[in-house]
């Protein structure tokens, strides 16, 4: 069920992204790139193409969402998928709490939970990782949160890079910047690290990108 949904999210957003092209076009576009010097600078994709590459090969499962009532639709079928009604989610946001107080969830501070429910900072495209602060995780370390993450975030916060939304947390919070800032691109049995996620652990974790542009 929730791998039908995946499908159809990769396929709702990036349509024209994903779809093959004709015959025509290839031979279009090999003499167009036959026409570039080899010294030009490669095409670069736009921002939210970039995210959704970088982020799946990352590891980490992506869902499209056009609506808030799709992302309940969508959070459903993982609390289905993965059997977690009625489990415990540890979960800092009150908002978040609030808002899927309906599902059946015990909500808690520990990081003994069937998964962690949070938002984001923002979403870096130049390498598909999610930016997190003390905002979502307070002063925990990311090992000592559940091993499955459930992130929800929108498209206005899509970065080309971590320094754009190092400025943007700087911006967002004048009277006082967050601590523990650290970046989310440890998927599955993804092992690359850098110097922002240095000592994180490997999490499985799932994306719901509502579209708010």
């Amino acid at each position: 069920m929730l791998l039908s949904v995946i499908l159809k999210t990769y396929m709702s957003l990036f349509r024209n992204f994903l779809n093959p092209k004709s015959k025509s076009d290839k031979g279009q576009d090999q003499q167009e790139n036959s026409d570039r010097s080899k010294y030009m600078p490669d095409v670069k994709l736009p921002t939210d193409e970039r995210f959704m590459l970088n982020f799946k090969n990352n590891g980490g499962k992506f869902l499209y969402c056009e609506s808030n009532e799709e992302v309940m639709e969508v959070f459903d079928n993982i609390m289905l998928e993965n059997d977690w009604y009625e489990k415990k989610s540890c979960c800092f946001d009150s908002g978040l709490r609030e808002k899927f107080a309906d599902y059946n969830l015990e909500f808690t501070f520990s990081g003994e939970a069937a998964f962690f429910l949070s938002t984001c900072e923002y979403l870096i495209a130049n390498d598909g990782s999610i930016l997190i602060s003390s905002n979502q995780i307070k002063e925990k370390k990311l090992g000592e949160l559940p091993y499955n993450f459930v992130i929800l975030a929108s498209t206005s916060q899509l970065v080309d890079a971590i320094g754009e939304g190092l400025r943007g947390i700087k911006f967002k919070n004048r009277d006082r910047i967050p601590s523990n800032i650290t970046t989310i691109k440890n998927f599955e049995n993804n092992k690359e690290g850098d110097f922002m996620s240095y000592g994180s652990s490997t999490k499985n974790l799932y994306l719901l990108l509502l579209e708010d542009l």
